[in-house]
């Protein structure tokens, strides 16, 4: 009788611990130091001070080139001392959005081919001809459906993927995303990394994107993403 009793306590512990655990609710993957950040990466504008460049901008990288070394591909509207640089201005939602897409208006170019998006940054001089960013459902270079924008944190550090991320020039489609949106990563194209303070919401976001096909065949993008995080309400 005694042995019975104790037994009907121990199942009525676990029981309760089961039923406690479930209140509790299930363990999240931010438990484990990740958690998405969805919402608006506000980008800073591009800035050159003497020889540091500083905020958002581009660079691309001749063939063979490296992301360390070059040989950088000079860009004759850069306002920057040192061409290489193509200094970016936040658009009219601020920059980045993660968790849905910021497409290319309709009709995407101007009767000149430059480029009319101006949700993520604002068209900018390339070679006088403005581009542009834009994140679209259907990738407009390849054709693929591509997920929307994701970026994770995990102890201060950035990963995810920006499939999605598009330029246009000269009525054409460029995809400079990472990864492409087949999956691969071709050349010099990495992985997005970089850093994020908890406290400020202050990051940096970078990848590269090794152009494939079109006039710049071959050259690698340089995205350099820095500015003040703000979560969707």
């Amino acid at each position: 009788m005694i042995r019975r009793l104790v037994a009907v306590c121990a199942l009525a512990s676990s029981a309760f611990v089961v039923r406690g655990a479930a209140a509790a609710g299930p363990v999240s993957a931010a438990s484990g130091g990740r958690h998405a950040l969805v919402g608006t990466f506000k980008l800073q504008p591009g800035a050159c001070f003497g020889g540091f460049v500083t905020g958002t901008y581009f660079r691309m990288i001749f063939p063979n080139g490296s992301v360390a070394k070059g040989e950088f591909f000079q860009n004759p509207d850069s306002t920057c001392p040192n061409k290489t640089f193509t200094l970016a201005v936040p658009g009219l939602q601020g920059g980045l959005v993660t968790g849905r897409y910021q497409p290319d208006p309709t009709p995407a170019f101007n009767a000149k081919g430059g480029a009319l998006a101006d949700g993520i940054v604002r068209p900018q001089g390339f070679t006088a001809i403005d581009f542009s960013i834009a994140t679209n459902r259907t990738d407009p270079q390849t054709g693929l459906r591509v997920p929307p924008p994701s970026v994770s944190v995990a102890n201060g550090k950035l990963s995810g993927q920006v499939e999605a991320w598009s330029a246009a020039w000269n009525k054409l489609h460029f995809n400079q995303g990472s990864p492409k949106p087949n999956g691969s990563h071709p050349g010099l194209t990495a992985p997005i990394t970089g850093t994020y303070n908890a406290k400020t919401r202050a990051f940096v976001l970078t990848w590269t994107s090794q152009v494939v096909g079109g006039p710049f065949n071959g050259f690698t993008g340089y995205w350099h993403l820095a500015g003040v995080f703000v979560p969707a309400k």
